[in-house]
Order: C-alpha cells, then structure tokens, then sequence
C-alpha cells in the first residue's frame, strides 16, 4: 500500500490535480504562519534593549553559552535560529517561548553509550544552549550496535570526543563541552553544578546512586533511564516534589541481580527508544512544557511493543538524602564509598577479579594448550548459557549450564572416568563456581581455566571471537 500522498502509477489526472492543489495550501499556511512569527518579532526589535545591545557587533545567548550573528528579536531568537527550529517554533504548545528556554539551557548527558548518544543527538539538534557530555571510557567495534553517535573512524578514540564532534556536525550554533573524565564523587559536584538539567545515561549501580544523591545536594532535575535486553525503563528524580533515586531504592539490590550489557546482553534500539524519550524529558523540562515523568516511571517492553506508565510512591520522609531531616552535606559526598555500598564498580574496567578457588584448583591457558599440544585425554566443560555456547566454542568442548550442572552430574560422570576434567567460561567467573560444586559432588580433578576464553583470545589466539 502507498504511503498517503504518495503518487502512484494508476493515479489519474484529476486526482493529481487536486493533490496538487492540496500540498499548495499546506505550504501557504505554514509559509504565512511562519512569516507572522517573523514580523511578530521584528515589529518590537526597535524598543527592545537587548536588540540595542547587540545591534552593531555579534552577540550571544543563554549567558554565553549559544553565539551567532547580529538580528536578534527581543526574545533572543535570531533570524538563523527562527529558520533552524521553525518546525518546533509552529507547534503552539511549545513555540518562541519554549524554544527561547531551551536555547537558554544548560544539559548534562552523563555517559556516551547506548542511551547518552540518542540523548545527546537530539538535544543538540533541537537547540539546547549548552551541552555537556562527561565519559571516560573509548568506543569500542562492539559498541556501534546501538551506540549510533559514534562511528567506525572513531574506534579507540575517546568516546567524549567521538559524541562532541557528533554533536557539533549536527549543530554549530550550540555549546558543546566535553568532560572526558568518569564522574566520580570527587570531581562530580563541580562537573554536575554547572548545568540546569542532569541526563543519568549511565549503566551501573554505583553511579546511579552517587547521581541520583548530586543532584539531590545541587538541587538539579535528573532525568534517570535505563536499557538491558529487551526492556526499558525511565523516571524523573527530584524535580517538583519527586522521589530521588534512594526514595525508591534505599537499599542497593545484590550484586548478583544487576547485571550490565555486558554480561546480559542488549538489542540496540531498547536504548535508542529510552534515550530519545530522555532527550525529551529534558526538553520539556528545560523549556517548562508539557508534563514530565515526574512521580511516575514508564516501562518498555521491546518483544510486545507494550508502553506501561506507573505511579511510584512519592518522595520518603525518611530518606537518608532528601528527606525532612536528612543532613547529607556536599563534605560527606565527596567521602562516600559508593562502589563500596553497592558493591559493584563503576567500570567494566575496573571490575574486580573474582578468587574463588586455591592456586592448586586452576590452570591458566597457557597451560591447558599444553594439555591440548601434547593429546592428554581430558573433558573440556564449559558452563555457560546454551545461548552463549552457539556463540562460539573451544572445540571438543563439552557444553552443561551451571545452572544445569548439579542434575546433569550422572551423564558427566562416566564421561569424566579417569580423565581429567577442565571448567572454562566467558570470563573464568563462573567456571570457578562450578569447579566449587564439582568438588563438593566428588570430582576432585576439575580444574578451573583461569579467565576463560577472553584469556584464550588474548593470550593464546588472538583470532577466537571475543564478545
């Protein structure tokens, strides 16, 4: 079926004709709406003090932040930025007004990943005064999938950098700064306090909780979402009367339940869905339209295409950040040990290495190849999701889910008899579990493999496929 107002081969004349006619009134309206607003404006330039300020030299606005040519109106819309955001400038509930106060405003996006390069691109498209981005990490081959603000040409380079050139090809009249830097309480109160609205596109716990109580100490609106799978979810914190992120969350769930998409996995456009609609949060709050997602959440469901809005409790009393009688001050945040309280780390890079088993229980890869070289009868076990182990595998490789492993013990057994048994994963976490309940169930020779097959791709074959 075509797409309306779409010609198609068997369109007669006369409906041609009055196609025409109709796409021609549609421009004259839009070509007369725009043109009152024009005149709207130039009429009180005269008078206007601001226009006398700027009538005989460059100019800016939003205190410094948006810079361009001479002509603008009392509002401070120039004639440049009237033509960029006309399409936005039509709409009656948004208009000179709203786009006056977002060209005025300072944003944050916090984190240049999946949900921070939607977020970003649209708001430097639709004319915020000044952006700021602040990310630490670089941008990986792995990344692009839903990562869209970056590109290939960009591959090991900083990820602030990579956003911030995004941002200025898209839009040159805006500010765009970079803090190429991970937030971290010592240098996140400077950072945060410079801007009106914060965007958490961050995706772990630690960070979620030392944003959260920043702006809490700043008094700053937080637009909070969050991506992983095939769901979504997004909130406002603390802007008129709202929640903040430990109203809600007291307590950090354990470490075990939070994973990231690095381990779980996520398809690419869950977080281009939850970034545009935190690029537009951030708008309405900016410019004062609308009804933001303050005191409700809204839930994303990518496989049923379903949208949920939700109430959630207002904010607590006896919040230890927000509440009537909290004393957090800016001191005892610059202190706080989040990675420590929630007992995750802030970075894929930073995340500690995990010791479960003695030096006699593992071998590194290094020495399985030997095994391997050498055609000592073993079993090679490996643990991980049967989703995984379609990904790629050792081969010979025997595949048992550790969640599986204890019932599936009979049929490993006979497999095992004198053989000797190794236990490898994606990262040598897992397998060191299993090697643990392997040895509680009477198979003392299984051996963890230390690091698993991210060690064998980085110290055995550089080839094997990484993920």
């Amino acid at each position: 079926m075509a797409a309306p107002g779409t010609i198609t081969d068997g369109a007669s004349p006369d409906w041609i004709r009055t196609e025409i006619e109709r796409l021609k009134s549609e421009r004259e309206q839009l070509d007369s709406r725009i043109s009152a607003l024009e005149s709207q404006l130039q009429s009180s330039t005269a008078s206007s003090p601001v226009a006398e300020q700027q009538e005989n030299s460059s100019c800016s606005i939003a205190d410094g932040l948006t810079s361009c040519a001479n002509g603008f109106s009392t509002n401070g819309l120039s004639s440049d930025m009237i033509y960029r955001y006309s399409r936005q400038l039509l709409l009656p509930d948004f208009g000179v007004e709203g786009q006056y106060k977002l060209s005025r405003s300072r944003v944050l996006v916090i984190g240049a990943g999946g949900l921070g390069s939607p977020a970003a691109m649209y708001l430097a498209s639709c004319g915020v005064g000044c952006l700021g981005i602040v990310d630490g990490d670089f941008v990986e081959l792995n990344n692009l999938h839903r990562q869209i603000i970056h590109t290939e040409s960009y591959v090991g380079k900083p990820k602030v950098q990579s956003a911030a050139a995004a941002c200025r090809a898209i839009n040159s009249s805006i500010k765009v700064v970079e803090h190429q830097e991970l937030l971290h309480p010592s240098n996140a109160l400077k950072i945060v306090n410079q801007y009106d609205v914060v965007v958490d596109a961050t995706d772990n716990l630690p960070s979620r909780y030392m944003i959260s109580d920043c702006c809490v100490v700043l008094k700053k609106p937080l637009i909070s979402g969050a991506a992983l799978g095939l769901e979504g979810q997004l909130t406002v914190y603390n802007h008129k009367g709202s929640p903040c992120y430990r109203c809600l969350f007291p307590t950090p769930p354990p470490s075990a339940a939070c994973q990231r998409c690095s381990d779980s996995g996520v398809l690419g456009v869950v977080p281009g869905v939850i970034g545009c609609m935190q690029a537009l949060e951030a708008v309405k709050i900016a410019a004062d339209v609308g009804e933001p997602l303050s005191g409700r959440m809204l839930l994303f469901d990518a496989l049923s295409a379903r949208v949920r809005i939700v109430k959630i409790r207002g904010r607590s009393p006896g919040c230890t950040i927000c509440g009537e009688n909290s004393s957090f001050t800016k001191e005892e945040f610059e202190r706080f040990d989040y990675e420590n309280f929630t007992q995750s780390p802030m970075s894929d890079r930073t995340r500690p290495k995990v010791t479960l088993l003695p030096e006699s229980a593992r071998i590194t890869t290094k020495e399985y190849k030997e095994v391997l070289d050498k055609n000592k009868q073993h079993v090679l076990l490996d643990v991980r999701p049967v989703h995984q182990f379609k990904i790629t595998s050792l081969p010979n490789s025997v595949n048992i889910p550790l969640s599986d492993l204890e019932k599936e013990l009979p049929k490993l057994g006979p497999m095992v008899n004198d053989s000797s048994l190794y236990v490898i994963c994606r990262r040598g976490n897992t397998s060191q579990t299993a090697v643990q309940l392997l040895h509680q169930k009477g198979l003392l020779s299984a051996k963890d493999i230390i690091g698993g097959l991210e060690s064998w791709a980085k110290e055995i074959d550089p080839k094997f496929p990484v993920y």
